[in-house]
């Protein structure tokens, strides 16, 4: 029963939410909008409706629009060049967690010196301390995925070694963040899929780390219900708005156990997948691993943790014996991944060959070796490389 609580984002939900820009106190006069190099924020219109509102409400902005779905440190440096040869004094990320993601870390480097990965603190990161603090941060999020509004975490990658790593700090938390589901809408039903994953295992990650609490599993249990309800109708059918904001809740849910527990090493073992092959959205690659993964864990670290997030997805845990009890959280999970339309995933779609575990398993540990401090069970080299043995397709 100890805990630490800190989640400082003000939060504006629900449909229209963004029209909120057009009235609130905003923390600058000009912003930088970061958006994805796609062309989904200008097609669907959101751009347009942000720069009219910024103007409405007295800001000026300049767009950086070249974030890729995996962001990487030169945009981050590029970008943050830009802001201070612009004179912005707030960042604003519109879109997915990557356009998020990469908000927070140009806030961060447009008030610091020399690179991002001097900050970081794993791999080849220096590890040191940010005295300047960053820019002011607002996330707009067009997704159910990450939870990168309600939380201070962005991950990047460092093209140059294939790190990608998860960093944050006080001053990465969004001043405000806007949920939206009406901007939710036109995401396509696999991206919907993939993100809805990624928002799922970020609850499911959170209830067996080693720092959960009763506050983060409130938070992650009511994520994880309603993902496995919600997430199958939302791939199915777009359009159906009670299902974009049920899933638009469940992923700020699980943005708050981010801030409240963490990820384990499944996100470090995913992290190392689409560094080295960018083109894996993470939530497929999460997805891929998860059966393997999680069913690894199942006879090593306490039952109940299995138990409680079963029943959370609907599964008739206490008419099983006990020692069966745990394993009906695979069965959750994989009804949930054939409900969501992602039962064929494997690794081998993506060009991932058998013969790149090894580097890819000490790439994991190497990078974000701090996500295995956190599991319950402390894995070995060789067991990493059995997770990944077994999830290869």
């Amino acid at each position: 029963m100890q805990f630490n609580h800190y989640m400082p984002s003000r939060i504006f939900f629900g449909a229209g939410a963004l029209d909120q820009l057009g009235n609130v106190p905003l923390p600058g006069k000009k912003a930088l909008i970061v958006i994805s190099a796609g062309k989904s924020m200008r097609q669907n219109g959101y751009l347009d409706r942000l720069i009219a509102l910024l103007k409405k409400n007295g800001a000026e902005s300049v767009v950086f629009d070249k974030i890729q779905p995996n962001p990487i440190k030169s945009h981050v440096m590029e970008a943050a060049e830009l802001a201070r040869q612009s004179g912005c004094d707030f960042v604003i990320g519109l879109g997915g967690g990557s356009s998020i993601d990469s908000a927070k870390s140009i806030a961060m480097m447009a008030k610091n010196p020399g690179d991002y990965w001097d900050y970081i603190g794993g791999g080849s990161g220096q590890g040191k301390p940010v005295l300047n603090g960053a820019l002011p941060i607002i996330a707009i999020t067009t997704t159910a995925g990450t939870g990168t509004e309600a939380d201070p975490w962005t991950v990047i990658t460092k093209e140059e070694t294939n790190e990608k790593i998860g960093y944050g700090n006080d001053h990465t938390f969004p001043l405000v963040s806007i949920v939206d589901p009406e901007l939710m809408l036109s995401v396509p039903p696999h991206l919907t899929a993939y993100q809805g994953m990624d928002a799922f295992f970020h609850a499911a990650e959170g209830v067996i780390a080693t720092c959960a609490s009763p506050m983060s599993d409130l938070y992650a249990l009511k994520s994880i219900e309603t993902i496995a309800r919600w997430l199958p109708v939302a791939v199915k059918d777009g359009s159906n708005k009670e299902a974009r904001a049920q899933m638009a809740f469940a992923n700020m849910l699980s943005g708050f156990v981010e801030s409240t527990s963490s990820c384990t090493s499944e996100h470090s073992l995913e992290h190392a997948l689409s560094a080295y092959h960018p083109d894996l959205p993470h939530g497929a690659g999460l997805t891929i691993l998860s059966v393997a993964y999680f069913g690894f864990f199942l006879d090593k670290i306490p039952g109940h943790l299995f138990e409680s997030m079963a029943r959370a997805m609907g599964e008739n845990v206490d008419a099983l014996p006990a020692n069966e009890r745990p394993a009906a959280f695979i069965t959750a999970l994989k009804k949930l991944i054939a409900g969501s339309g992602l039962e064929g995933l494997k690794m081998s779609d993506y060009g991932i060959r058998r013969e790149e575990i090894p580097t890819l398993a000490q790439n994991a540990r190497d990078t974000m070796g701090g996500l295995f401090e956190l599991d319950r069970h402390k894995l070995s080299l060789e067991e990493t490389k059995q997770i990944l043995e077994n999830a290869y397709r």
